[in-house]
């Protein structure tokens, strides 16, 4: 953890089943206020390949993201209510102000170190599971 922030929150369990069944389980930490989800993944220099960010919206609609201030490249997983991958946008641009839209209404966006989602194949319409998606 850096001096003077306030991340390094306890992480969940989140694996990722594809649509042939096959899962992939990360770590993450889950921003679940504004302050959370402001900060997101920002400064940080690295992240263990089976960590992620999941942000939690707390209700279903269009949202933004950007990478402003955040140096490590990310795959972004726009995930509906029910879990289903909306939209991935793989590889952002560090340190960009670009608005990245979640293309329609979604509850969640995970984020994931570059390269992951091609690396393991998850594609929009795959299913996350995590307690975030059985409500």
């Amino acid at each position: 953890m850096l001096a003077g922030t306030a991340y390094a929150q306890a992480l969940e369990s989140l694996s990722i089943a594809n649509q042939g069944g096959q899962r992939q389980t990360f770590q993450v930490e889950v921003a679940r206020n504004d302050a959370d989800r402001a900060q997101g993944l920002m400064y940080r220099r690295s992240m263990p390949a089976n960590q992620g960010m999941l942000f939690d919206f707390g209700r279903v609609e269009p949202v933004s993201m950007w990478m402003q201030n955040t140096y490590l490249p990310l795959d972004m997983l726009f995930v509906r209510q029910d879990g289903t991958i909306a939209r991935i946008a793989a590889n952002t641009e560090p340190l960009s102000t670009r608005t990245i839209p979640s293309g329609e209404p979604v509850l969640a966006v995970l984020e994931l170190n570059a390269g992951t989602a091609a690396r393991l194949g998850i594609k929009p319409g795959d299913k996350l599971e995590h307690p975030l998606f059985k409500r």
